[in-house]
Order: structure tokens, then sequence, then C-alpha cells
């Protein structure tokens, strides 16, 4: 079976060149003798990669070197109650913004273990915008605001930044990170799950400035949730999820060889831009965000009519355009266009969307 165009949130599409050069280090990686799935976390090969990988990153994102490089686990769902619980102490304030599920998860977690404030919401527009926020809505003496960059379920994004005064920044960039250029001296910590543009799930990147490291921490809290003790290990602690450190390395080598992180952000621009036309110009088509707080990473759009939007995923499905079912709790249709999604892939979409609204108009 030919590849398909898969348009899944995550774990999505990845570069076939990167693909193919794991194909080619899978047995025998290059000077080791053995597989990357064998090979000590201990040995010189394996700390070889994490070095380069964490090097390339740093790379393609200009981390200065006031910011520490964490390579966890847990997935980003992890971050909701280790970020509170590291930067927070129990008796302290920390602000939230919901736009989506995942924030809202987020804000629920840091509520477990302090007070957690809401200090914005779209929930009563179904998370169709980006709700602004300036100094004056944040809470006295919080110790952060937690935002979510970009929203894989509802298709928004923070396409500007909150204003924040002097508050800390935190943000879980997941499924926006490498898709498009962020000012990391912006953020005092971020955050994101692999299996969007970075490699395979498994692997959660932590970029935060060094000085958060020594916050004053709970003696409850769990060593593994601590990330002092991470960075002071160099994130092997204990053994990290070594392959897909190493898969996600070798998409940071794409990401530079395809002319750094600007030049993929305007590939992706290209490909939501032709997609949100193709919807704008629609007759049976409508997307539901706010256009200015539109996301480039997750584009969704539905018919208004339930049994038309199962008929255009089966449809999609059959001529190689799969995983298009949008989230349960939002209906319709979503298209995932990560870094790794071709133009020609959009472009198969797109054509498929004005063929299929011809036939059913």
């Amino acid at each position: 079976m030919e590849r398909v165009f898969n348009f899944s949130a995550g774990p999505s599409m990845l570069p076939v060149e990167v693909l193919e050069q794991v194909q080619t280090d899978l047995v025998n990686y290059p000077g080791a003798g053995c597989s990357v799935l064998e090979m000590s976390h201990r040995s010189p090969s394996y700390e070889q990669i994490i070095d380069e990988a964490q090097a390339t990153l740093r790379r393609i994102m200009d981390i200065s070197d006031d910011y520490a490089v964490l390579f966890l686990q847990g997935g980003a769902s992890m971050q909701f109650s280790m970020v509170p619980m590291t930067l927070a102490g129990r008796d302290d304030t920390v602000d939230y913004s919901l736009t989506g599920q995942f924030s809202t998860k987020a804000y629920k977690e840091a509520g477990r273990w302090c007070n957690a404030v809401a200090v914005a919401s779209s929930k009563e527009a179904t998370y169709s915008y980006i709700p602004k926020i300036t100094p004056d809505m944040l809470s006295k003496d919080a110790k952060y605001l937690h935002i979510c960059g970009n929203n894989t379920i509802f298709g928004s994004c923070y396409n500007t930044l909150p204003d924040v005064g002097d508050t800390p920044l935190v943000c879980d960039l997941s499924s926006t990170i490498l898709g498009k250029v962020f000012d990391v001296n912006k953020f005092d910590l971020i955050y994101a799950g692999a299996q969007k543009n970075m490699g395979p799930a498994g692997l959660t990147v932590v970029i935060m400035k060094k000085e958060l490291l020594d916050n004053e921490v709970d003696p409850v809290v769990p060593t593994m949730l601590r990330y002092k003790d991470m960075a002071e290990a160099d994130s092997m602690y204990n053994t990290p999820p070594t392959f897909a450190i190493y898969f996600a390395g070798e998409v940071y080598k794409w990401v530079e060889k395809q002319g750094g992180v600007a030049a993929i952000e305007k590939r992706n621009t290209e490909k939501a831009n032709m997609l949100y036309n193709a919807i704008d110009n629609s007759g049976i088509f409508n997307n539901p965000v706010a256009v200015e707080d539109r996301s480039i990473m997750n584009v969704t759009f539905v018919t208004g009519n339930e049994e038309l939007d199962d008929k255009f995923v089966k449809e999609a499905s059959k001529v190689g355009l799969i995983t298009l079912k949008g989230h349960r709790s939002a209906g319709g249709m979503r298209a995932s266009i990560y870094n790794a999604m071709p133009i020609a892939g959009v472009e198969k979409l797109v054509a498929f969307m004005d063929e299929f609204e011809k036939k059913n108009s």
C-alpha cells in the first residue's frame, strides 16, 4: 500500500527523509555496532546523540545559555502537574487562560496543588477565539500565567502573545513548536510533547530559564517532578526515552536542512492559507474560529450536517486522505498540517473538498 496523507493531530505524519534515515540506522547505528534501541544511555555513542540533539534544537530555536533544555517523559500532561509543583508553593496563586481542552486540564491539575485562577476563558464560545489578556487581569503575586499556544482540538492559536507585564509566562507549545518562529526569551518556561512536530510519542521537551531551577520546592514533590534534578543529571536521572530523543534529533537536523524554522513557517503558512481559502470560498464548509486566531497547524471545518461530515471523512479516507474526523468534543473535520505534511497533501485535500462540494451541494 502506498503512503497516504495522514492528517492526524498526533501522533502525526513524520518526514519521510527522517523515517528513511532512521531505517538505515536502526539495526546498526554508525560506529556503535548495535541499534539505538539497544545501546546504553551511558555509552559514548548515545551521549553524542543526546548532546547533538540538544545543540541542534538550541540552534534552530535560538535558545540562549540562559535557558536549560530538558528531555523528559510523561507527555505534556505530566507538565500539567510538574509546572505548578515546581514553580509554586501550596499557598501560592497561579493564573491560567482557558482556550481549549488541554489548557483546562492543566488548570484543573494546578488546582490540586495550589490556588489556580482562570483569568480568561473562551469556553462560552466553544473555544472559537483567543481571549485578550492584559496585566491588570492577572492575580497579584501570581507565580506565572499559563497558556496553551495552539489548540489542536478547536484550531485556535496565540498568534500574538499576551501582555503579562512582569508575570512569568509558561506555555504549552506541543502542537506548534518548530512550526513557527517564537522568541524564546518571551517565555519563562516552554514545554512540548514530541508527537506533533518533533517525532514519535514518548518524549517531552522543556525549555526553561535556568534561574527557575533554584526555586524552593516543597519536600513532598517527587524527584522525578523536579526540574533541577533532571537538569543536574543532563536529562538522564533515569533511563530517558532514548529512541524518541534520537528520532527528535534527526527531525531537528531535518528542520535545519529545510532552512530552519522560519522557512518551515513560511511553508506552513502557505499550506494553511490554501486550506482556509478553500473553506472561506466554499458553499458548504465553514471554519468556526475567529480569523485572527486561526491556527496554521490544525484547521477545523464543518458542514453543519453531521451525516455529511461523516460522509466526507469516509470518502476522503478512500482516496488516501486519512484521519480527518474532528475531535469528539468539536465534531466536524480537522486537518492537522504539521511540518511533515507536504504541500501536495493539502492540494489533494482542497481538490477533494471542491469535488465533494459539487457532488453534495
